[in-house]
């Protein structure tokens, strides 16, 4: 049988350039039979669709991926596994780099690119929190999703609910119940009442 196997890292990934129909596509054309796909970090080897793979994968069968680092983005872990998974009689095929094997070199070459693997994740985490500390210099800078509903949009719920009902409300403004109902007890909160 030959499996195969898809992850992005984020649900807008999935959407994205490096989507997961894009990668399901190409592992059908290398004639998977059966795909699993996640979208999950690398970081993390208990996404849920991978560990029923590693289940249901047997000697004989065939683990096709589209890149090596869609298995892991650490070298330990994504290493381990396939030198796991080739002991077992598992036939490893990275589309950009071919069959995998235990020799020296295969693993060596398959080592060397999840280094950079690891690398790219290392910098964009760091990117990541260098444009944080940079945002939160600035003046007004709040974390977080922005507000989907003005403070003068939220007045004017609180004072519809005086007299009317949470429900009402919600039908009038498009603002949900439980926002109402979040904002009516932030505000309670906030006025010690």
């Amino acid at each position: 049988m030959k499996y195969g196997y898809a992850r992005v890292s984020t649900q807008l990934q999935a959407r994205g350039g490096n989507s997961l129909e894009k990668q399901e596509k190409d592992l059908k054309a290398a004639g998977a039979e059966k795909i699993y796909a996640d979208a999950f970090t690398g970081k993390r080897m208990d996404r849920p669709e991978f560990q029923k793979l590693l289940r249901e994968i047997q000697s004989g069968d065939t683990l096709i991926v589209t890149k090596l680092d869609r298995f892991a983005r650490s070298i330990g872990a994504a290493s381990e596994l396939i030198t796991e998974l080739i002991d077992k009689g598992i036939t490893v095929q990275v589309l950009n780099v071919g069959i995998l094997d235990n020799s020296s070199v295969s693993t060596l070459f398959r080592n060397m690119l999840l280094s950079f693997a690891q690398f790219e994740r290392d910098m964009i985490v760091e990117r990541t929190q260098e444009g944080r500390a940079i945002a939160r210099q600035k003046e007004g800078y709040r974390e977080g999703r922005k507000k989907k509903f003005t403070e003068k949009q939220l007045d004017h719920a609180m004072s519809m609910l005086e007299e009317n009902s949470y429900t009402e409300v919600a039908a009038a403004t498009g603002i949900s119940k439980s926002t109402l109902i979040r904002e009516h007890n932030r505000r309670t909160q906030k006025d010690g009442r």
